[in-house]
């Protein structure tokens, strides 16, 4: 369990990468890994990688490192994969659908339980197993499943009307693909944020001052 409840998000946000770098060491039979060898893997330094793991308790042994499945298993229980929650994705176009069909969610504790669009088309239809609704009965939906997340996956027009009405069916945790500012309307909802031009603009600054490096 966590020392503290103050743990920096930034501590928080480097969990998951743990989680998959000791997912793929379990899957190639690695039984035990020192922080430094977990380092050179990572681009974190040891010392780093020690005081992380260290906000949630001490995990690993002076001369013999961490049990990787161990450790996987403890970061998986911290990240909540153990606890299913319920999620409904609203916007089944060519982003939801992708994202719907790729994830594997029920590997990170979550079960997708529905879909829902306002095109015709797609009403009827499923995105692997689940069925995508006409928008119109997100409310019934949600009074019946009781879904905890939301995958917001429409434009930013629409976005602060639908945001509102998941936020009155009850919920308050967000994965949120529009560029909608959910905290602004709703500052106790919990909200992580995905802008994918944003991070290709990142990769365009990367580049950019490389080759001015270079030159």
């Amino acid at each position: 369990m966590p020392k503290s409840d103050n743990i920096s998000m930034s501590v928080i946000k480097r969990m998951p990468r743990y989680y998959r770098f000791l997912g793929k060491l379990k899957d190639d039979g690695v039984i035990r890994i020192s922080s430094r060898e977990l380092s050179k893997m990572m681009g974190f330094t040891a010392s780093q990688i020690r005081q992380d793991l260290n906000c949630f308790g001490g995990f690993g042994q002076q001369g013999y490192g961490y049990n990787v499945e161990q450790l996987y298993d403890e970061i998986g229980a911290i990240l909540g994969v153990n606890t299913t929650l319920n999620v409904i994705l609203v916007g089944a176009g060519n982003l939801g659908h992708a994202i719907a069909s790729h994830m594997e969610f029920e590997r990170r504790g979550f079960r997708l339980i529905g879909a829902f669009d306002e095109n015709p088309k797609l009403i009827g239809g499923k995105i692997k197993n689940t069925e995508i609704f006409a928008i119109s009965s997100l409310e019934d939906f949600c009074a019946q499943h009781k879904p905890t997340v939301a995958i917001v996956c429409v434009p930013t027009g629409p976005a602060a009307r639908i945001v509102e009405r998941l936020y009155n069916c009850g919920i308050r945790g967000f994965w949120n693909y529009s560029h909608y500012d959910i905290l602004s309307a709703f500052p106790d909802a919990i909200v992580e944020n995905v802008h994918l031009s944003d991070s290709l603009l990142t990769l365009s600054y990367q580049i950019k001052s490389s080759a001015k490096n270079e030159e």
